[in-house]
This record gives C-alpha cells, structure tokens and sequence, in this order.
C-alpha cells in the first residue's frame, strides 16, 4: 500500500512552531551558559527561524490584501489605519 506524503503544516502554525523555538533559544542565550561555540550555532539557528518568521508574516499580509481587494491588492490598507476614502469635509 503506498505511503500518502505527509501534509506540510500551515504558514500559521509554522510561523507559532519557529516563534516558540526562537523564544526558547533566545532565553537560553540569554542565560549566559553555553559556550562561545554554542551561541554562534544558537545565532545561525535564530536568523534562520527569524527569517522564515517574517516570511510568513508577509505571506499572510499577502493573503489579507488579495482577500481585502483582489481586483487591487496594492490598494489595501493596514488594520486601524483612517479610512482615506471617507470625506470628512
């Protein structure tokens, strides 16, 4: 019987997933034990799961503007800001 591929996670819980070990290898540097070996390896792992945090950031700004106006995404605007269309005047 064949082996169905294990579903990837989504970007939501891939971006909780690599924000909790950052948190956890941050507190861990933080702690001053490890040697100067082990924090440069702490870092290089930080910067990776930092990056792959802010890519699914942008993907889901992305995702939000294609679902705010998909005719003009470029036209969406960040939550809370004023509305620009409304005339006040």
């Amino acid at each position: 019987m064949p082996k169905t591929p294990a579903k990837a996670p989504s970007p939501v819980a891939d971006f909780e997933t690599a924000l909790t070990q950052l948190e956890t290898l941050v507190e861990s540097m933080e702690g001053g034990e490890m040697t100067l070996e082990d924090s440069l390896g702490a870092y290089e792992r930080g910067v990776g799961l930092y990056r792959r945090c802010q890519q699914a950031l942008e993907d889901a700004e992305l995702r939000v503007k294609l679902l705010s106006d998909p005719a003009a995404p470029e036209r969406a605007q960040p939550f809370g800001a004023p509305d620009t269309d409304a005339s006040d005047a």
